[in-house]
């Protein structure tokens, strides 16, 4: 599987938002991948609140991360003081985060760590927060050549597309192309999260919702 990561050479604990841990659940090898991650892993308490509702629980995602913090994968942090500080400037001023992002940006920032975000909002007031480097994606997980090696390339490649089918992975766009001869242009055609979806595929609106409506 060739897809490169801009955390090869990051050492730092890595702070995720709540999208990424759902795009992990969906892979089904999201434990495996963490754990593969030389990084520390760092969860604010405020994002696994997140995944405190019926849904989460439904769906598993609330047992996969309670999963990964109790076999010491995943450490949940509470917000300090300052770092709420942080947190009400970034859910009270404009453009404002949701909880969750805001809660793992300012985790991050108040202690120098790297937070992993995929949403347009919260990337921007992260660099513009953190102005030494850009926060990760959830795709440089995934991209992540320890991970790549534990899981087998086709393993890697499945996980990748789960990711984008089911947990409606964010992407940056100029990685897009790479990523659909990755995973190939018909298993694309049912990832509607894809940067340009409908000017690549072309689909009827009917098709298109259908789709979009997510999995049972």
């Amino acid at each position: 599987m060739s897809c490169s990561s801009s955390l090869i050479d990051i050492a730092d604990p890595l702070v995720l938002d709540t999208s990424v841990l759902i795009n992990l659940h969906a892979c089904k090898h999201g434990e495996r991948i963490l754990t593969a991650i030389p990084n520390d892993i760092v969860v604010p308490e405020i994002v696994a609140g997140e995944l405190e509702h019926e849904t989460s629980r439904r769906n598993g995602e609330h047992s996969f991360l309670h999963g990964l913090v109790t076999g010491g994968i995943v450490t949940l942090a509470n917000i300090t003081d300052v770092e709420y500080e942080i947190f009400h400037e970034l859910t009270s001023t404009s453009p404002s985060l949701d909880d969750g992002e805001a809660a793992t940006i300012a985790v991050a920032a108040s202690r120098c760590l790297l937070p992993v975000i995929d949403e347009r909002k919260g990337r921007t007031r992260a660099g513009i927060l953190m102005k030494a480097r850009p926060p990760g994606w959830s795709l440089d997980l995934f991209c992540h050549p320890t991970a790549i090696a534990d899981l087998g390339d086709q393993p890697a490649v499945e996980a990748l597309y789960l990711a984008l089918r089911d947990g409606r992975m964010r992407i940056p766009s100029e990685r897009a192309d790479d990523v659909i001869a990755l995973i190939g242009l018909e298993r694309s055609r049912s990832c509607t999260c894809l940067p340009g979806y409908r000017e690549r595929f072309s689909l009827g609106r009917d098709v298109l919702d259908a789709l979009e409506t997510p999995p049972a």
